[in-house]
């Protein structure tokens, strides 16, 4: 086929939503059917051609199955996920595992910080929870695009407790930062304070201090690499028996884990609080494991190995809020839940 009818081809499966649908749909067939141990078909054939019947940019609605329905932009490999989930409905828009730890933590919460709230994916299900408790969701994103996606999907959803704020979570509130990489893969660096494009950092401790907040009950954090900075940002209201839950992501490309967990600069910091760390197993992407239990991983118990590669961590004063049936500890295993690598380390352990 030459080029021109390959766009051809492709501008009508655009214009033509039930082809599309469609479309996708055999592509998720396909998957199962040629699967291959060690072929990241999602990443080298299905995503890409899914990409194809999409506009850079193109506004997606989805909803989920418990009546949340998000809009958002067709620009990164979230939206892709969402786009391909599988069941066509699912029960999160991404990380099925984060999506339902983080609604759990925040049962009776007052008070739930988010940093990299992006077009709330997470952080419409939290505000969800805890609207019944009168709780507010404060949530950060600096990308203006991604803050009004979130502001939008909070309208759909009839949500009035998020605050949606522009600053940056830091260390300290003096400071301008700048995005630099594309949507959800953007690094925040210094900036000069006249830039265009800088925008200004605020720690939780002083931004909660200005809202008459005393105590913090969830702080779920995504700031490619920020994390410790935000988190010494809260450090008052981290410490004592009563500090908020916590979930971060961690990544090999700003975190040195060559010692094993437990012996990062975090894990210290969150250690010597008093808190307990566990790496979450999941998906970095949207797929259902609907009535399987959360599996948490001892952060001196994590399998480490494999190219540079993120992943969430969780930190809670008492680990015995993860005693209940919806959680299973377990140890020497990966947290990157991977459906093309070897089952033993990178598939929950009664498989998927």
């Amino acid at each position: 086929m030459d080029q021109e009818k390959l766009a051809a081809a492709l501008e009508k499966l655009r214009a033509t939503p039930g082809w599309r649908e469609a479309f996708v749909r055999h592509l998720l067939a396909l998957e199962k059917e040629i699967a291959t141990p060690g072929v990241d078909l999602r990443e080298e054939v299905t995503g890409p051609l899914v990409d194809a019947v999409y506009q850079e940019g193109e506004p997606v609605r989805r909803s989920l199955s418990n009546g949340v329905t998000f809009e958002f932009l067709y620009r990164s490999k979230i939206a892709r996920d969402f786009v391909m989930s599988e069941p066509a409905v699912p029960d999160h828009a991404w990380e099925p595992m984060t999506s339902r730890i983080v609604v759990d933590l925040a049962k009776g919460a007052q008070q739930v910080v988010i940093g990299g709230a992006y077009f709330g994916d997470h952080a419409i299900l939290i505000a969800r929870e805890i609207a019944k408790n009168g709780g507010v969701v404060h949530a950060f994103e600096p990308n203006s695009d991604q803050r009004r996606m979130l502001m939008r999907n909070a309208e759909i959803n009839g949500l009035t407790n998020i605050v949606a704020r522009p600053e940056g979570l830091w260390s300290s509130s003096s400071e301008h930062l700048k995005l630099v990489g594309y949507d959800s893969f953007a690094t925040a660096e210094k900036a000069d304070a006249g830039a265009a494009d800088a925008f200004q950092t605020v720690t939780i401790a002083d931004y909660l201090a200005a809202q008459g907040v005393d105590r913090l009950d969830l702080i779920v954090i995504d700031i490619e690499g920020a994390e410790l900075a935000a988190l010494k940002g809260a450090e008052k209201y981290l410490a004592g028996p009563a500090g908020p839950h916590i979930v971060y992501e961690v990544h090999r490309h700003y975190v040195d884990w060559s010692q094993g967990m437990d012996q990062t600069e975090i894990s210290r910091f969150l250690t010597g609080l008093g808190y307990h760390l566990f790496a979450l197993r999941d998906f970095n992407s949207n797929v259902d494991l609907s009535g399987k239990p959360v599996e948490l991983i001892p952060q001196d118990k994590v399998y480490l190995e494999g190219p540079p590669h993120g992943f969430n961590m969780v930190a809670v004063k008492d680990p015995t809020v993860f005693d209940g049936p919806g959680y299973r500890i377990v140890e020497n295993v990966s947290p990157k839940l991977l459906r093309h690598k070897d089952p033993k380390l990178h598939h929950p352990v009664d498989g998927l």
